[in-house]
């Protein structure tokens, strides 16, 4: 199993950070390893939204859909995935923190076809990616406001 909670205090407002985050034409320009993504449902972001993405991971190129099962707009955002060998479920909140936001980025899931070491391995390598990728999430947003 693995379980990475990664959070960071961004300097903008919490509806400023949860908007642009939880829109997924945004993700390939703060998420390091996202090349591509595709809403497949029309509308606004809601709960039942489908999105497919393109990532590079571990030298591999892979395409899969995240369904968003939760959302409530500039709270909390689950998405889920039950493709591929590593079905994951991605969370965000967003909380107030001393002017800004603290948002808080989870990846919890259960390698399939993968032994208990690759989830060993797997946890600080995306421990680190996530961390990338809010680092430059904060980046974004806090030049945007310069």
């Amino acid at each position: 199993m693995v379980d990475v909670q990664t959070e960071i205090v961004i300097n903008r407002p919490r509806a400023e950070v949860a908007e642009y985050a939880a829109n997924p034409d945004n993700a390939p320009s703060w998420y390091v390893n996202i090349h591509k993504s595709q809403r497949l449902t029309a509308g606004p972001i809601s709960t039942g939204s489908r999105v497919a993405f393109t990532a590079k991971f571990l030298g591999r190129e892979l395409n899969y859909t995240y369904e968003f099962v939760e959302y409530v707009p500039g709270e909390k955002l689950v998405m889920r995935t039950a493709q591929g060998p590593f079905p994951m479920q991605t969370t965000y909140t967003w909380t107030d923190h001393a002017g800004g936001t603290r948002m808080t980025l989870g990846n919890t899931g259960k390698p399939s076809g993968f032994s208990k070491l690759a989830g060993l391995v797997m946890e600080p390598m995306i421990r680190r990616e996530t961390r990338k990728d809010l680092e430059r999430l904060k980046s974004i947003l806090e030049r945007q406001s310069a």
